[in-house]
């Protein structure tokens, strides 16, 4: 069996990690070189790594400095902003990212069918933010300023098509809320694709990442809740095995005893 994904995702604009909610009210964080180490030191099970400042820029990614950053990352790094070409893809993965997590560009069938082709679908995250009203929800672009009109199911069902290997599934309206994934959502879009859905915004507790896997994701993603609150990722690991969930547990437990 599979085992649940526990992953911290870090967001960077200008020159440090931000987080703020539903897209908007940026505040920093810190720097994302001392967050890896922290992670790499609590044994996550993958890292997502966005450069939200990118593509509403006009640029592409800082190649620099996910080179630097990788260096000190010794768990699977994903990479996403400012993805908009097949180069780009490889760039990132020669300077030392695992995945490459396309977003805005996820929408262009030549750039994902042409990234899972060449390099592999397991390097291929389709990044999907979805905005409600009501029972309506749309995908947006450009860190969800851009309307697309597109479903996110039929999105969802496209990106698995044209070959990608995940989908990391983003609910701009609960995104740094701390109140709970979307869980219609979530359930939908997993139930929609036989690919890994990565659960993201609105988690707020140990619970929540419960809830988000009931509901059919095969990860869970979280920001604010690491930045905000005393919750640790081995702990939630701990929380999720208690609860009969396949995890990787870390080998050191919360009083640093090893597990071993």
């Amino acid at each position: 069996m599979l085992k649940i994904r526990i992953i911290p995702t870090l967001l960077h604009k200008g020159h440090g990690l931000v987080k703020g909610e539903r897209f908007d009210s940026w505040r920093g964080v810190g720097a994302a070189m001392q967050a890896i180490k922290v992670y790499a030191m609590r044994e996550v099970d993958e890292l997502i790594f966005v450069d939200i400042g990118a593509t509403p820029e006009g640029r592409g990614p800082d190649f620099d400095l996910i080179d630097e950053l990788a260096d000190e990352c010794f768990m699977p790094l994903t990479v996403g902003g400012g993805v908009r070409s097949l180069d780009d893809v490889k760039r990132l993965l020669r300077v030392g990212a695992d995945k490459v997590a396309i977003g805005s560009a996820s929408i262009d069938e030549r750039l994902v069918c042409g990234a899972a082709d060449r390099f592999g679908a397991q390097c291929v995250i389709a990044s999907i933010d979805v905005r409600r009203q009501g029972n309506l929800c749309e995908v947006f672009t450009c860190c969800g300023t851009r309307a697309t009109g597109l479903d996110p199911l039929r999105h969802a069902e496209q990106l698995q098509r044209w070959g990608a290997g995940e989908i990391l599934l983003t609910a701009i309206d609960r995104d740094g809320m701390l109140n709970g994934y979307d869980i219609d959502l979530i359930t939908k879009i997993s139930a929609a694709v036989d690919i890994p859905v990565i659960a993201a915004g609105g988690a707020g507790s140990y619970a929540h990442f419960a809830e988000g896997i009931r509901a059919g994701a095969s990860a869970v993603a979280a920001g604010a809740m690491y930045h905000f609150t005393q919750q640790t990722p081995a702990e939630a690991k701990l929380h999720l095995a208690e609860l009969g969930f396949p995890m990787r547990l870390p080998t050191h437990d919360r009083l640093g005893v090893c597990r071993r």
